[in-house]
């Protein structure tokens, strides 16, 4: 006999889900069991449910494979819907699991007791309960949802009825792949090239969707046969690197009015997988058409701006369309973006003999090999990382920035780490997110994989503390220890390397990668740094 517990693993495994991350119930205990039997899948226990989902989120980018998580009835399925939330907004799939009541509990008022259903209806694609006649049938429909575009979470109750070790129906389910992404329109098509061969300064901005479709030789060929600068979203980082001629900044981050004298010079917008979740149009572009090239129609404020073409569909279609135009390169001025370019990351440079968050990037950038990844939590350091750091590749910086959530960069560093083994893997985290997620240095430590959490200690949560003085108000609410803080040894095992000077810090990170497990270096800086750089509008 098949259980059902003994059916989900088996069909994760097939589906290629490796991790299987969360916090264990009782109901959960026979699932647990058969997955420790499953070849190739493993339970990854966590401090935090939340967690969970930000690991399966991460799986996702490192493998293009979707990863699980769990959380139980209640507290646990509300902890996890942190990291599913993330997965909603930064697009990446995976499969969710939650304890449900038994079919007479579910509607009596009980322990720990709500509606899941309804709970993760407005965070993912799609929520159902298992069936065990059907666990074949919803897990395959379970990945296929979550890997369609736009890709996303989907959820699964489990009844707590018994029904792990009930036997699981007999299937012969047809896996059916994730939905096709269409062919653009003819007719669309034919209206891009016009758009774009009357522009004499178009200028491309790159997002979510770009990253996920595998077009960045295509990306690349497009600027530099037309000349054409690009601008990124933070989550689009390294799909053109910052040497490249083309390349003119990251919106909506550090001196991003300075990549605003780039863009507001354009007389055509063309968005290239442009997601809005990170950034809305309207936020930034300056009074021009949009031409829109996605898997999803363009988000628009259409009494404000004109949508000159809404190209929806296969990217590498509408990117070949393009590159085949018999038209000369554009109007723009390459060398004075380069001197644009240079200018701005004068600004970014740290000054000298000074020990600030530009000078704990500068080092570490040093340190780690260029095929490292780097993951960031949210906060002021975060519109520093998204303009200052070199991002030679999508993927080697890992940021959340549809859904901003606190908390991501320890758990995202520890996913990274199980997903790409062979690499350097770090993650940078103020000391607000820090605070969130120190927990899981207890699951850094178990898993024993050597990770450098870089951990900016300023006592505050500095970019409330900017957006508070930045309307006049006086810093309340915001400071994080008391006068009496200092760096600890080590937080379960792990050790800490403080750093209060740049020699210091050096000699920490040297500690730090080179030794055989996690780490942590702590560099303590003056956030007043971040004042002049970031939120200083987009234009």
């Amino acid at each position: 006999m098949t259980t059902v517990a003994e059916k989900v693993a088996s069909t994760l495994s097939r589906i290629g889900v490796r991790f299987v991350f969360g916090v264990p119930s009782g109901n959960w205990v026979d699932y647990l069991a058969a997955i420790e039997k499953t070849d190739g899948l493993e339970f990854v226990l966590v401090s935090n449910e939340g967690s969970a989902g930000f690991m399966a989120d991460v799986c996702w980018r490192m493998t293009g494979r979707p990863a699980a998580c769990f959380g139980t009835f209640g507290p646990g399925a509300c902890n996890l819907s942190t990291g599913v939330c993330c997965g909603r907004l930064d697009r990446s799939p995976m499969i969710a699991f939650s304890d449900e009541m038994s079919d007479t509990m579910l509607h009596r008022t009980t322990q720990m007791n709500m509606d899941h259903q309804a709970f993760f209806a407005p965070i993912t694609k799609w929520t159902t309960r298992l069936d065990p006649d059907r666990v074949e049938e919803i897990l395959f429909e379970a990945e296929r949802r979550a890997l369609s575009e736009v890709p996303g979470p989907v959820h699964i109750g489990l009844p707590a009825d018994g029904m792990g070790l009930r036997e699981a129906g007999q299937e012969n389910v047809e896996r059916r792949k994730p939905d096709p992404i269409p062919a653009p329109g003819k007719d669309e098509l034919t209206k891009m090239t016009e758009v774009f061969a009357r522009s004499e300064k178009p200028v491309v901005a790159l997002g979510i969707t770009a990253t996920r479709a595998g077009v960045r030789d295509k990306i690349l060929a497009l600027l530099e046969r037309y000349h054409v600068p690009a601008v990124l979203t933070p989550m689009a980082k390294g799909m053109v690197p910052e040497g490249h001629p083309c390349y003119a900044g990251v919106l909506a981050h550090a001196l991003a009015d300075e990549v605003g004298k780039t863009h507001q010079q354009a007389d055509l917008v063309v968005g290239v997988g442009y997601d809005p979740v990170e950034i809305n149009y309207e936020d930034w572009i300056p009074e021009v058409p949009v031409l829109h090239l996605d898997t999803a129609p363009a988000d628009l404020d259409l009494d404000r701006h004109r949508l000159a073409c809404d190209v929806v569909g296969d990217l590498s279609a509408s990117l070949d369309t393009l590159l085949a135009l018999d038209v000369p390169a554009r109007g723009w001025d390459l060398d004075a973006l380069a001197e644009r370019r240079a200018a701005m990351f004068e600004k970014l440079r740290a000054p000298a003999n000074a020990f600030d968050p530009r000078s704990v990037l500068d080092g570490l950038r040093e340190a780690l090999p260029q095929d490292g990844v780097m993951t960031c939590d949210v906060g002021a350091h975060l519109h520093l990382i998204g303009q200052h750091w070199r991002t030679p590749a999508p993927e080697l910086q890992l940021m959340t920035n549809g859904c901003s959530s606190m908390g991501y960069a320890i758990p995202s560093a520890i996913a990274v780490k199980l997903c790409r083994p062979d690499r350097e893997v770090c993650g940078v985290t103020g000391d607000g997110g820090f605070l969130m997620m120190v927990g899981e240095m207890a699951t850094a430590m178990r898993l024993g994989k050597r990770i450098v959490f870089v951990l900016m200690t300023d006592a505050n949560l500095s970019l409330i503390r900017i957006k508070q003085e930045k309307k006049g108000n006086p810093r309340y609410g915001t400071r994080l220890h008391g006068d009496g803080y200092d760096s600890a040894t080590t937080f379960f095992g792990v050790p800490v390397y403080p750093a209060r000077t740049e020699r210091e810090y050096k000699e920490a990170l040297s500690q730090a990668f080179s030794g055989d497990g996690p780490a942590i270096v702590e560099a303590f800086v003056d956030s007043n740094a971040y004042d002049s750089l970031i939120l200083r509008g987009n234009r």
